[in-house]
């Protein structure tokens, strides 16, 4: 087939920020003290294959519809929630160099993942301002989740700004589809002009 005949891509940014907000919520939740910590045991599959693998999907599919910005951030994130689940199981395995990973060791890859988003959160000021407040409540998220390694009601705060976070990208990704599927601004996004 050639490329005059492929169809176009659909725009996968509803299912990358679903994948991410949702995962992001129910973790989040958890972090916030609203449901035991137990808790951790479902959110981690979730976290793996919806916030993980379908997010990562998308981002292969910007890729290939040349989006630069979608194909960076939702491949990332996908990789980084599937990372984390792997980290979980591993712990609950009982996997020994997992098991000793220090309350630093965490900070330092919570504040890796804070310098990237920072980075994504200025690309994003070219992009629909809901898109830009995903990134700056997660720049927010990432720093706060690494002082909360040391600092236990910094950790419930970032819980309670995670699930705000989440809630910005859930919106965000309503938007995106409703308003593909009705072919106008149903939920506004904030364009830039």
């Amino acid at each position: 087939m050639s490329e005059a005949n492929k169809p176009a891509l659909a725009n996968v940014g509803a299912l990358g920020l679903g994948g991410f907000a949702l995962s992001t919520f129910i973790l989040n939740i958890v972090n916030a003290g609203w449901v035991d910590a137990s808790a951790i045991g479902i959110v981690m599959p979730v976290a793996m294959l919806y916030g993980g693998l379908a997010q990562f999907m998308a981002g292969m599919w910007d890729v290939r519809r040349g989006d630069i910005f979608g194909a960076t951030c939702f491949t990332s994130f996908g990789a980084f929630w599937m990372g984390l689940a792997l980290f979980f199981f591993m712990k609950f395995a009982g996997v020994p160099v997992i098991a000793d990973v220090s309350a630093s060791g965490v900070a330092i890859v919570l504040i890796a993942w804070g310098i990237f988003t920072f980075y994504a959160t200025i690309a994003s000021l070219k992009l629909p301002k809901a898109v830009t407040w995903v990134f700056i409540t997660l720049t927010i998220l990432f720093f706060l989740l690494a002082i909360g390694e040391f600092v236990p009601i910094v950790h419930t705060i970032a819980g309670y700004e995670g699930v705000l976070c989440a809630l910005i990208a859930w919106y965000t990704s309503a938007g995106i589809l409703i308003n593909t599927v009705h072919g106008k601004t149903v939920l506004p996004l904030g364009e830039r002009k």
